[in-house]
């Protein structure tokens, strides 16, 4: 691993290092290397806010920003949530979910919650390394923060049906990861997730939703921007993106 100088980041007691080129998970043929923030447990709630507005992101301990030798496709993306205005597709599939039980957990594995992540990968991701992890890749990746991180159960009265995990930030909400029951007809759980962490936003006086990064081209990261306003992290500093629509 090399260094990665980082002026615009004032962290002085971080440092800032570019991985080695790994296969790209969402541009097929493309390599890609991530800029790590170390050491992690130097990263406090603030500091981690801070990363996030920079376009970082977190995946277990470990907080990254896409920082590929010759791609500069991966945009983060947030939502002001106070501002969105909701389609009609959204609004039914806000109403649909709404009789969800919701619950916030500790950080600890439930093997209701894994037997749910693997379904939800072999369905939406198969062949992608995920859908085989193990309890301790789970963990890892899921249930392993050191900062404010939430986890959230949503159940009906047979099954729990969706798990997300939330940081929370000093300007909003940091959406890490969610998983759903893959094969009910006519759900929508992925919309409502998000709708109803935008709620959570406004509910707790926080401006912001972040919803990690989106690529034009992949259609796995499409339904981001079917949410607006949106704003993404452009050289530099967050501005208000115009999707085109088909």
């Amino acid at each position: 691993m090399s260094q990665a100088n980082d002026a615009a980041l004032p962290f002085s007691l971080l440092q800032f290092y570019t991985t080695s080129p790994y296969p790209c998970s969402y541009l097929p043929g493309r390599e890609a290397r991530s800029q790590v923030a170390t050491p992690a447990h130097m990263i406090n709630a603030e500091i981690y806010s801070s990363l996030i507005r920079a376009g970082f992101r977190r995946s277990g301990i470990f907080t990254y920003r896409p920082h590929c030798d010759q791609c500069r496709a991966c945009t983060p993306v947030r939502l002001p949530a106070a501002d969105l205005k909701l389609s009609r597709s959204q609004r039914r599939a806000f109403k649909r979910h709404s009789n969800l039980h919701v619950r916030e957990l500790p950080l600890a594995l439930v093997d209701e919650h894994y037997a749910l992540y693997q379904r939800y990968q072999q369905a939406r991701h198969p062949g992608g390394g995920m859908d085989e992890d193990s309890h301790e890749q789970y963990a890892q990746f899921l249930l392993q923060s050191r900062v404010d991180t939430r986890l959230i159960e949503f159940a009906d009265d047979q099954a729990v049906r969706m798990v997300s995990l939330i940081d929370v930030l000093d300007d909003g909400l940091s959406s890490v990861y969610t998983f759903y029951e893959p094969d009910i007809p006519g759900a929508s759980f992925g919309i409502y997730n998000i709708l109803w962490q935008a709620a959570q936003c406004v509910a707790l006086g926080l401006p912001y939703l972040y919803l990690g990064y989106w690529i034009a081209e992949s259609a796995k990261m499409a339904y981001k921007t079917d949410f607006h306003p949106i704003q993404g992290y452009l050289v530099g500093q967050w501005e208000s993106l115009e999707i085109p629509t088909e």
